[in-house]
């Protein structure tokens, strides 16, 4: 299955909550909150290319699965990290004790984030 594709955020669950465990300033969160980001994915073989844009903000990640790369976080930091898939639509990350999951069902990608007993979860749509 390929990720390839754009999706825009449809719906988020504890936004607020989770990113002010991740240490965001209160401004940041609640410009973020309501603005519908676009995800665009380009997948090719093992190697994928990440582009989350919210508003003026653009998160940019390349990766290939099973290998060490960084990955900027939400916060800006760069963490190492390795991505695993599981299955064919499943795939794990683990930065610096925050894991993320993306899984994509159909046109639908859903990206959890969870941190000890915080979860943040995203679902976004194939646009």
């Amino acid at each position: 299955m390929s990720f390839t594709g754009k999706y825009e955020l449809q719906s988020q669950e504890n936004f607020e909550t989770f990113m002010k465990a991740l240490g965001l300033p209160d401004d940041q969160i609640q410009k973020g909150k309501d603005i519908k980001s676009i995800s665009e994915i380009v997948q090719d073989g093992k190697k994928f290319k990440v582009t989350v844009t919210t508003g003026s903000k653009v998160l940019h990640n390349e990766f290939t699965i099973g290998e060490e790369c960084e990955i900027e976080m939400l916060t800006g930091e760069k963490v190492k990290a390795i991505v695993q898939l599981e299955g064919n639509n499943r795939l794990v990350a683990n930065l610096k004790g925050l894991k993320s999951v993306t899984e994509l069902n159909g046109d639908t990608i859903t990206n959890t984030l969870t941190m000890g007993d915080l979860t943040y979860k995203r679902i976004s749509k194939r646009i």
